[in-house]
């Protein structure tokens, strides 16, 4: 079976047959079709044709959809699960999860948009102004290009999606070439509702078409994850449109010297072990650079390693894995080299550092130089580097010693070092007593330097996604 794209809410097929395979076995994990230049003129002449239409829909039309959505991916959990895993090589286990945030997403989704509304400003603070009153809202700016990368093929999509239609903005979605079938999938829920005609598309397209995509004035919001270099390209080869860039980074954790504790050693280094590994390494968030204070370090990393050891690697259709391959061979053989490179310079391997094909073993090191592409570049793969700091001065120093400032974890129990760390951390969000890996799909999520510009979730998105419009009103008895 060829599973079809979507055109404006109707299902197509093009005759470029796509065949996504999965990272682990390269066994088969279904077959779509590219999307043919004019259903893509179409999805997008849809999209502006339809856009002040979707603006003024009922908000309870808009939430309802959502709603729809995230109760048919609960309904069809499993199922979605199992895809997220063949055509990703994601471990069950975190399939399982993603469906999971991927329900609430939309469900939240659902609930901002009832919620969503404007404030009354009155205005008449000068005498000039008696009598009058402002009611300010916020509207779309317009149709969205969503741009969406492989590692989490359904809720990353969700978080794209569910924000631009709880706004009522008309959203052409284009999937990860490596990952389509999921965005597909989701497609068939979103067919389901009651949503205008052109309101939304899915799109898998060539990046070379996405680049026509980005320029066309048509679409005046992209809202892009992925990649650094082709993130900030975006945004410099559309000057004039919105562009909200959430571009990763090489997040870390710091472990304060309060943590000498056994039971606070213990779930430190288990969330390190865990988080630094999970996704093969394969999120923006995950743990690539700890820096522990030299009262705790040798504890903490016999103790990171062990909990490393612990993790069961291998197919990662089997519920009890934890660790799967990369999402193709060139990626491992990527993270293989840099390992290497770290190693010839003088890094020691504590345990990993062995390839086989598109997996690469979850490796701990420690004696990285600073400037190893290890401690300065985005990995995106399952490797963490532990260093001993004398000081959390020196710490918080070496995690803004990146370009990156995504997210940084610090375990403390230091009211005082706590709120000090949000107050000089270059960061967008900083995580007390855990892992930079933490995210609530509500909260605010995003990134500076080079990690990106605008926020993620679903209610920081609707406000990137609009723009305040104000409406005064004369001769009001305020």
């Amino acid at each position: 079976m060829t599973t079809p794209y979507w055109i404006a809410g109707r299902p197509a097929h093009g005759s470029e047959v796509l065949e996504v395979r999965s990272p682990h076995d390269g066994s088969l994990a279904g077959r779509t079709t590219s999307a043919t230049p004019d259903d893509v003129e179409t999805a997008v002449a849809e999209a502006a044709r339809v856009r002040r239409e979707f603006a003024a829909t009922p908000a309870h039309v808009r939430s309802a959809a959502l709603d729809t959505v995230s109760r048919r991916l609960a309904e069809r959990a499993e199922e979605v699960a199992a895809l997220i895993t063949a055509e990703s090589g994601k471990p069950l286990k975190w399939a399982r999860l993603e469906v999971a945030r991927a329900v609430s997403t939309f469900r939240w989704g659902a609930e901002e948009a009832r919620r969503w509304s404007g404030t009354l400003q009155r205005l008449d603070t000068d005498p000039a102004a008696t009598g009058r009153m402002a009611l300010v809202r916020r509207v779309p700016r317009g149709p969205v290009l969503g741009i969406a990368p492989f590692n989490f093929p359904l809720n990353l999509v969700a978080h794209k999606v569910a924000p631009a239609i709880a706004v009522g903005a008309p959203i052409v979605l284009k999937p990860a070439p490596a990952t389509p079938l999921t965005a597909l999938l989701l497609g068939e829920l979103l067919a389901e509702t009651e949503l205008p005609s052109g309101s939304w598309s899915v799109l898998p397209v060539p990046n070379e078409v996405a680049a026509g995509l980005v320029r066309d004035p048509r679409l005046p919001v992209v809202s892009f994850t992925g990649s650094v270099p082709v993130g900030w390209s975006i945004r410099e080869s559309a000057p004039r449109k919105h562009v909200t860039l959430e571009l990763g980074g090489n997040a870390a954790a710091v472990v304060g010297p309060d943590q000498d504790d056994e039971k606070s050693l213990s779930w430190a280094a288990s969330r390190i072990a865990t988080f630094a590994m999970y996704q093969a390494g394969q999120s923006c968030i995950s743990v690539q650079r700890v820096f522990a204070h030299r009262a705790v370090a040798e504890a903490l990393t016999t103790r990171v390693v062990e909990a490393v050891q612990r993790l069961a690697t291998g197919d990662p259709t089997d519920p009890a894995t934890d660790v799967g391959p990369l999402i193709d061979e060139a990626a491992a053989r990527r993270v293989e080299s840099w390992v290497d490179e770290a190693v010839a310079a003088g890094a020691r391997v504590l345990t990993g550092g062995v390839r086989e094909g598109a997996t690469y073993a979850p490796t701990v090191l420690t004696d990285v130089p600073p400037t190893a592409k290890l401690s300065c570049e985005e990995v995106f793969g399952p490797v963490v580097v532990i260093d001993a700091v004398d000081s959390l001065d020196e710490a918080f120093d070496r995690v803004n010693d990146s370009r990156f400032g995504l997210q940084a974890g610090v375990f403390t129990r230091d009211l005082q070092v706590a709120f000090r760390a949000a107050q000089v951390l270059d960061v967008g969000g900083v995580v007390v007593g855990d892992v930079p890996s933490f995210r609530a799909d509500q909260m605010p999520y995003g990134g500076v330097k080079d990690s990106g510009t605008g926020r993620e979730g679903v209610h920081a998105a609707m406000e990137d996604l609009t723009e305040e419009r104000v409406l005064v009103l004369t001769g009001i008895d305020v």
